[in-house]
């Protein structure tokens, strides 16, 4: 059975979050806050006993002094004003695959084998930055647009690749390093991941504008990068958002000559403002088409992505 959240037009909503252990934290949201459905969603999820991976949440609070970090395990309740209700539906069997929701892997098909190494996992993880750093990161960004250059593949492919780099920004890359190497531990434990020995913690600033892509490939299949483990992508922009399109495919695997190669299956991860998706580089996966009718940069879909490599 699935539900869903009754509301009519946008408005500030006071949200009490309940939290494990008796902790509380009263936040104020606007109702279609992507924050305040992951939430939501979260306690949806656990009611229908979902398997999967949940969100860690990381809250500004204390006009962003300060930050409110918890996996959605620990959310078991919500207390809204005005109250928001959850209306139940009855189940409908779907003409096409359900799609499925960011955080949560697909179900296994009864008929596939169960293995884990084949099914792509991932986390997404929003508001990663206080909303003042974001904010500064967007007018940095808009300052260096002169310094963008074009960006290419190992292959040095045509067609294969659109979008702009910038390679450079010690301003924020820092941080970026920093506050991975923080939350990266929760990573491994919501994807089921042993500890590795940490290596370099590569980044890069991306802007894909219209007609922009990134066709399927991985991150790890060359000598120089092989020793990449996870790939990382920070997505951010200007509100109101000015494009469309620009989902992340991450595709399921098979094994073929004893290389793992893309199966048919994928997830598809919207690129939500101010969140952060990891997955392991290995994965095939690819960057669709954007679509920037304004062409103007600054309404571009910015990215911080990048690699954590594994140490020797």
């Amino acid at each position: 059975m699935t539900y869903t959240q009754q509301q009519i037009q946008p408005q500030d909503v006071k949200v009490k979050i309940l939290l494990t252990g008796g902790h509380q934290c009263t936040i104020t949201l606007k109702s279609d806050t992507p924050l305040l459905h992951s939430l939501v969603k979260t306690l949806v999820d656990r009611t229908q006993a979902t398997v999967g991976f949940s969100t860690l949440f990381q809250i500004p609070i204390d006009d962003g002094r300060s930050s409110l970090s918890f996996p959605g395990e620990h959310l078991v309740g919500l207390v809204t004003e005005p109250p928001i209700y959850l209306q139940q539906l009855q189940p409908q069997q779907p003409a096409t695959p359900a799609e499925i929701p960011a955080e949560i892997p697909a179900e296994i098909p009864a008929a596939a084998p169960v293995n884990d190494d084949l099914i792509s996992r991932y986390a997404q993880i929003d508001n990663f930055l206080t909303p003042a750093e974001k904010n500064k990161l967007i007018k940095y960004v808009l300052a260096k647009e002169s310094e963008f250059v074009s960006t290419s593949t190992s292959t040095n492919a045509e067609d294969y690749r659109r979008s702009m780099v910038l390679h450079s920004f010690p301003e924020f890359s820092t941080l970026m390093v920093n506050r991975i190497k923080g939350i990266l531990p929760d990573v491994l434990r919501k994807l089921n991941i042993p500890s590795f020995p940490l290596g370099d913690i590569e980044s890069q600033l991306t802007t894909h504008n219209d007609n922009n892509f990134y066709k399927l490939h991985n991150d790890s299949g060359s000598p120089d990068t092989a020793s990449r483990f996870f790939t990382y992508v920070y997505y951010f922009y200007r509100e109101p958002k000015a494009f469309s399109g620009g989902e992340l495919l991450i595709y399921d695997s098979k094994v073929e000559n004893n290389f793992y190669v893309a199966a048919d299956t994928f997830r598809t991860v919207e690129p939500r403002n101010n969140s952060i998706v990891f997955f392991l580089s290995r994965y095939m996966h690819e960057v669709l088409t954007v679509s920037c009718p304004s062409k103007a940069f600054a309404d571009s879909r910015f990215t911080i992505n990048g690699w954590v490599r594994k140490a020797d």
